[in-house]
């Protein structure tokens, strides 16, 4: 029964939510690894019956399972993120999944969200959405600011004259400054995604991103999906949709890029605002060191 249920979460995720191949076999796995675990854990065969029993300590006891294989805070958060997906499309109780503390974090500089956290936030957010279409707007929102590099507000002034996102975005920010940014093929396909789905109409001169009744989207309503998100996967509080944007910057000068272009990119009219950003990568840098190192 379990694998029934795990080949037609498989299906759903491939058909209705459109995820990558990595993105399923990450998730089916997880999935697997859940059920084996329950039917040692709870003995017995695991169906849709035993997924709504589930509680807390369930959960917990799974969790620290994988803890003590070495799951890091960042898969965690993937795992939890694939299990409250699971659990909302077989009908269990997604209020037994546990909320877990993120690792604490100096206040000052900004922060960069890891990868794996960024790709799981999203997808929290769109497999908790409400409608169908509004989880794809918010994907696709949250994969363009961790994409791009663009301000929430930025991202919420474009307009339906940018589709069909090609290669590149022309972008207004600050002072009406115009900037050109790239585009990953998976940003274009999550916009997309989110434009065939929308049931409003998206005109030229009207917001990209729609709300619930068809007018502009409003930033309270993405901050505050990324809260709920962040707190069921046991995300920092400073996961946030401007944390995606520092975690472009960070990301791309720790793979070489020049402080000159990323100035560019990110459409600082100073470059000493984007040097903040080499301060920000040293203490990445550290962490991970005092992490890793025995001695540290």
């Amino acid at each position: 029964m379990g694998q029934d249920l795990i080949r037609d979460w498989d299906a759903h995720l491939a058909h209705e939510k459109r995820r990558s191949e990595h993105t399923r076999r990450a998730y089916i796995a997880t999935a697997e690894r859940f059920c084996a675990f329950l039917a040692v854990h709870r003995g017995g065969a695991v169906d849709a019956r035993l997924l709504k029993s589930l509680t807390a300590n369930d959960l917990r006891a799974y969790l620290a399972e994988r803890r003590a294989e070495g799951l890091g805070n960042s898969s965690a958060a993937r795992e939890l993120s694939a299990l409250r997906g699971f659990l909302r499309f077989t009908g269990g109780s997604q209020a037994s999944v546990p909320q877990l503390r993120g690792p604490r974090v100096k206040k000052g500089l900004p922060r960069p969200v890891a990868p794996a956290e960024a790709l799981a936030l999203a997808q929290d957010v769109e497999d908790n959405a409400r409608q169908g279409w509004t989880g794809a707007r918010d994907f696709a929102l949250l994969l363009l600011l961790y994409g791009t590099g663009l301000r929430i507000g930025e991202a919420l002034a474009l307009t339906g004259a940018a589709l069909p996102l090609g290669d590149t975005l022309r972008v207004t920010g600050k002072r009406n400054k115009t900037r050109i940014v790239p585009i990953l093929p998976a940003v274009a396909g999550a916009v997309a995604r989110y434009v065939a789905a929308c049931p409003w109409p998206i005109g030229k001169d009207g917001a990209l991103f729609l709300g619930a009744r068809g007018g502009p989207l409003q930033p309270g309503v993405v901050r505050a999906s990324v809260r709920a998100a962040r707190r069921a996967l046991g995300l920092p509080e400073r996961t946030t949709p401007h944390a995606l944007r520092h975690s472009f910057a960070t990301h791309l000068l720790a793979g070489g890029a020049d402080l000159r272009s990323l100035q560019e990119l990110l459409g600082h009219a100073s470059l000493a605002s984007t040097q903040v950003y080499t301060a920000v990568d040293a203490a990445h840098l550290l962490d991970i060191y005092r992490s890793a190192h025995p001695r540290a």
